[in-house]
């Protein structure tokens, strides 16, 4: 079998094939896992570590050359086994012994020549065609197979009752393949066909017909011929064979495959079948030769509702326009299916058609197809697709003539609609229109038919919904799915749209009121499309919550955030943003109120708890620590023998010594005071000068009483004169009752400018904020200095 022929051969029977082996997988359906494809894996021969539980087993297209019982013996569960496209010459049934539960075993398109049979009683489905057969391989034990409904055979030689084994089955489906056979000249043979309800004959590709097969069937209802190459003179052979099988009443589907003929011979088998019970004809890769000329067609009364012809090769490039579409306009049926011809016209029928049903997809017609054509009035359904249609309003005007035409398909077209002209001429009767896959924009909305109830406008470049167009009050069902649409659309003119597919467009930002414009939608398609992921997306996803997951159909899985880049594909289910990131006035007023209550709580803080008082003794006491840390300790150690000299009032000297004294030399801070350090018969400049000299930091006790001391003053001044001589920080001021500035001599301008540069410490009256006060006197002090030992003299 060559490779040209054979895909069309297997697609002949495709449908019931796969609708058995479907029907059989269904039933283990809930044991899928049991299901083995090994197609097209270059197996020379059957694995051996095949689970044991397999049921269904595929293993087509491989280069398998032997099957043994070994192979699939232990598959006792196995119910179906595809071994089709393989290189298998010789099957014993017997290898089938332990596989009693097989019901479905395809041996097509091997290289079989020789079966030794073994019964296997549960097979319904047995495929042996398109092997190597000298004579049909049927054997007695066939006909034990009972529930067998589908047999498919191949040979080379014929005899009348090479089928009497099976002749008591009620099989529903043979397909008999014979390529290989080739009837001599003036060398008739006859077959004795089973009665069957589906009969379909393969024949050489390549030889005249001329085959004559006798089939004495009651129960034939499907007929299928493929490979039939006829001329002028072998066309009578086929017409002999149908006299034959068109006899009884139940011949209802006729179809031929692959024929190569005469447009004469086509029109006699026409004109042969017109008058018969036949209702259904179909004819698929059909040649046309020879030429073209006008043939009589009688067109009686007939039992025929449908032809269907596609995939025509026409060899004939001459021809009158009538000898050819004139036979298929005036037919008096009412479906026909011309599809895939590369037809560049077809004729109006020249009086009123019973045509109900045309379908013309894949020719060459343009937009003057049916002009003017007033004979079509009981035309239903028209589908021109995949033609050369390229204006919409010509289109319209078509249909004017057409007033029962209810459903018009005119997808992958090459239509446009320039929105200057005037508006479009639909007939009022059609409802469902298939506008998908053209060059239509937004301007096609002011081009439809006011009654449409199911319109489809994907792939097209339509950018928007035009508001201000004419109401569609009876549309139910809308796809503008593969356009440039940026929002939803409004349901104010389509108010009784209850299916909208709007997915795989250019919405970023859908609109929030869709769902409440929209009650009447039941079903929406809307994912894929690049939605912006912010504060405007929010009540859009919290509405399509709130419906049913049947509404939004796609929901979630085909709603991603396609911006900004931070979210790119996370699920809007997933999204979430705060109601105050979205709302300015609300972030404002919340704002607004948070910081009147932080000022509150600042002034609270700051009247009730004197806050300033506390931080500007931290920050006092951060600045000496740095201040004492900073400087090196080899600095510090010269002849020093005290910490501190403190200079007081004697007005102050209660508070000095039962606070201040207590709590410094506790931690081991050596103190100066006048009353116990200054030297017998030293001048009190010379002790004061002295002291000041001996001790590493000097403490004033500042009072109203101190500024009226005038020893004080000179204290003072010794210690501001170090400062400036040493470049210390060696003073420490205690404030420990306020001094007005004002109050302070002129005299005492020092004491006012170190008040005034200087940070003093202020003696707290609340005992709670007493220990921080006394840790930043400490805080001066660098208690790693070693001070000299006192000789009960200040002077070293």
């Amino acid at each position: 079998m060559t490779e040209d022929k054979e895909p069309i051969v297997r697609n002949v029977h495709l449908v019931y094939v796969m609708a058995l082996v479907v029907g059989t997988i269904i039933q283990f359906s809930d044991e899928i896992e049991f299901s083995v494809d090994m197609s097209k894996t270059g197996l020379t021969q059957v694995p051996k570590d095949l689970p044991p539980k397999t049921k269904v087993l595929d293993m087509s297209q491989n280069d398998i050359s032997e099957l043994y019982m070994s192979n699939i013996s232990f598959l006792t569960g196995l119910k179906v086994l595809i071994l089709s496209h393989n290189r298998i010459q010789h099957l014993d049934f017997s290898v089938f012994e332990f596989n009693q539960d097989l019901e479905y075993l395809d041996l097509s398109h091997n290289q079989l020549w020789k079966v030794s049979c073994y019964p296997v009683a549960n097979l319904k489905h047995l495929d042996l065609s398109f092997n190597d057969f000298d004579a049909l391989p049927i054997c007695k034990e066939f006909g034990n197979l009972m529930q067998l409904n589908f047999l498919g055979l191949s040979a080379k030689k014929l005899q009348q009752l090479d089928l009497l084994p099976i002749a008591h089955l009620h099989l529903s489906y043979i397909l008999l393949d014979l390529e290989g056979y080739y009837v001599k000249e003036n060398e008739i043979e006859s077959l004795q066909i089973p009665n069957t309800k589906k009969l379909h004959l393969v024949f050489h590709p390549n030889h005249l017909f001329s085959v004559q097969v006798n089939i004495s069937v009651n129960t034939l209802e499907f007929l299928e011929l493929s490979n039939i190459k006829l001329n002028d003179e072998n066309c009578q052979v086929l017409i002999n064979i149908l006299s034959e099988l068109t006899r009884g009443p139940n011949l209802l589907n006729f179809t031929l495959n692959h024929v190569e003929t005469t447009w004469k011979c086509l029109v006699i088998i026409f004109q042969f079948l017109w008058p018969r019970p036949v209702e259904y004809l179909s004819i698929y890769n059909l040649t046309i030769i020879e030429d073209i000329r006008e043939e009589k067609f009688m067109y009686s009364k007939t039992a025929l509702k449908a032809l269907k012809i596609e995939h025509v090769t026409n060899r004939v490039f001459i021809f009158s326009k009538n000898a050819l579409y004139r036979v298929f306009s005036e037919m008096n049926i009412m479906m026909l299916t011309i599809s895939d011809t590369r037809f560049i016209h077809m004729l109006c029928p020249e009086k009123q058609s019973t045509f109900k049903f045309l379908n013309f997809t894949q020719n060459v017609f343009t937009d003057s197809i049916f002009e003017n054509c007033f004979t079509l009035a009981r035309l239903e359904t028209l589908i021109l697709q995949k033609n050369g249609l390229k204006d919409l309003f010509k289109v319209s005007l078509m249909t004017k003539d057409m007033p029962s035409l209810e459903i018009l398909d005119i997808s992958w077209n090459s239509l446009e609609f320039n929105s200057h002209e005037e508006n479009c001429t639909w007939v009022e009767s059609i409802v469902v229109l298939n506008l998908s896959t053209n060059m239509l924009t937004e301007s096609v909305f002011r081009c439809l038919p006011l009654r449409v109830t199911v319109l489809d406008l994907h792939s097209n470049r339509i950018k928007s919904i035009p508001k201000q167009i004419e109401k569609l009050e009876a549309l139910q069902e809308l796809n503008v799915a593969f356009n440039y649409l940026t929002d939803l659309p409004g349901c104010g003119t389509f108010t009784r749209l209850s299916v909208l597919v709007i997915d795989h467009n250019s919405i970023s930002l859908p609109s929030s009121d869709f769902f409440s414009s929209c009650q009447s939608v039941r079903s929406m398609k809307a994912g894929n499309n690049p939605f912006q992921c912010s504060c405007k997306l929010r009540d859009f996803i919290k509405n399509i919550g709130q419906v049913s997951s049947e509404v939004v159909e796609d929901w979630p899985e085909s709603f991603e955030c396609a911006y900004p880049e931070s979210y790119r594909g996370t699920p809007l289910q997933d999204f979430h943003i705060s109601q105050l990131s979205c709302n300015t006035t609300l972030l404002i007023v919340t704002i607004g109120v948070t910081m009147l209550v932080l000022v509150v709580t600042m002034i609270f803080i700051c009247v009730y708890l004197d806050l300033p008082w506390y931080l500007r003794m931290v920050c006092q006491w951060t600045r000496t620590r740095h201040r004492a840390r900073n400087i090196p300790i080899e600095k510090l150690q010269k002849t020093f023998k005290f910490h501190a000299f403190i200079s007081y009032s004697e007005h102050d000297s209660d508070w000095v010594k039962n606070e201040l004294l207590p709590n410094l030399e506790k931690d081991d801070i050596q103190i100066c005071l006048h009353e116990r350090n200054f030297v017998a018969g030293k001048s009190i400049i010379e002790n004061i000068i002295n002291c000041i000299e001996k001790s590493y930091k000097s403490i004033f006790v500042l009072s109203p009483n101190f500024v009226q001391s005038e020893w004080c003053h000179y204290e003072l001044y010794f210690a501001h004169h170090k400062l400036f001589l040493d470049g210390s920080d060696n003073l420490i001021l205690i404030l420990l009752e306020p001094i007005s500035r004002n109050s302070i001599p002129g005299k005492y301008h020092k004491l006012k400018a170190l008040m005034a540069q200087r940070t003093y410490l202020e003696w707290p009256t609340e005992k709670s904020k007493r220990a921080l006060f006394w840790a930043n006197i400490r805080a001066a002090f660098n208690v790693e200095l070693t001070l000299v030992p006192e000789n009960n003299d200040v002077e070293t």
